[in-house]
């Protein structure tokens, strides 16, 4: 009998927080990296971002002989394939994800939900209620914070009410390091008086979030459905230490994530 996989989602009430550049770059370290097999339904119809650049990267690499080469060493030494990207709707990301999971052969880990910006509507909310834990970005603007606090306390008090030990935290991205915003304390002590988990970890703003295979420059992978981070551009960025709280926090929030236990990132 297959496992169920953890359910998990960077979800967040507005658009343009960087969830779903985090839900592939954290996709592609455990599957690609760290022995997990993981699945990413994108829900985010009609746009499909996420399957739209899966499409673009294969592309890339049947036309271009480095990523190519890149390609047959990475899937020849890991005996497996990349990771699907599913297109579905919202409303019914479930019961897709449902039958999808029943039908594969593989036994999956962990799978991904990228779901729209605005999860206003009954439907979104109730495959957001389907989530095992929900992970949320945030940017220290004040209508970006009024509209999130105000929908995830109303997210983590329907949570506790789940029979399962249901986890939901928030995490900072897009700080400039050279902002001395008083946003932040103060957002945080709401956080705080709240009963919502702030994550230590944070992160920077930077264009690189932003760039796909080929745009990163010298050759480097950064966020790409196929390939794992280059192992610099990982450091550079603290992604080994936000997968280590990540990874943490799952094993936290579900006891039956102990099979997640494979190790370290190598970077």
């Amino acid at each position: 009998m297959k496992k169920e996989p953890l359910k998990i989602s960077f979800s967040s009430q507005k658009g343009g927080v960087g969830k779903s550049a985090i839900t592939i770059l954290t996709a592609s370290i455990l599957h690609y990296k760290m022995g997990y097999q993981v699945v990413l339904f994108d829900c985010d119809y009609p746009q499909l971002s996420i399957v739209k650049q899966r499409e673009r990267e294969l592309k890339v690499v049947m036309e271009h002989d480095h990523y190519k080469r890149m390609a047959h060493t990475q899937f020849s030494h890991l005996n497996k394939k990349a990771y699907p990207v599913i297109p579905c709707h919202a409303d019914t990301a479930l019961q897709e994800a449902e039958r999808f999971l029943k039908e594969s052969p593989i036994s999956y880990d962990i799978a991904f939900f990228d779901l729209p910006g605005t999860v206003n509507s009954s439907g979104i909310l109730q495959t957001l209620m389907g989530m095992d834990v929900i992970f949320s970005p945030m940017t220290a603007d004040r209508l970006v914070m009024e509209s999130t606090l105000s929908f995830y306390q109303v997210i983590s008090e329907l949570f506790k009410k789940q029979p399962n030990n249901k986890g939901l935290y928030l995490f900072w991205n897009m700080v400039d390091g050279r902002e001395k915003s008083p946003l932040y304390k103060m957002y945080e002590k709401v956080i705080s008086q709240l009963d919502l988990h702030l994550m230590q970890h944070y992160f920077s703003d930077s264009k690189r979030f932003r760039k796909e295979l080929l745009e990163i420059g010298n050759g480097l992978v950064f966020r790409a459905t196929l390939f794992p981070p280059h192992h610099r551009l990982i450091k550079h960025a603290r992604l080994d230490i936000f997968i280590d709280e990540f990874l943490h926090l799952l094993h936290h929030s579900n006891e039956k994530d102990k099979r997640l236990e494979k190790g370290k990132i190598d970077v």
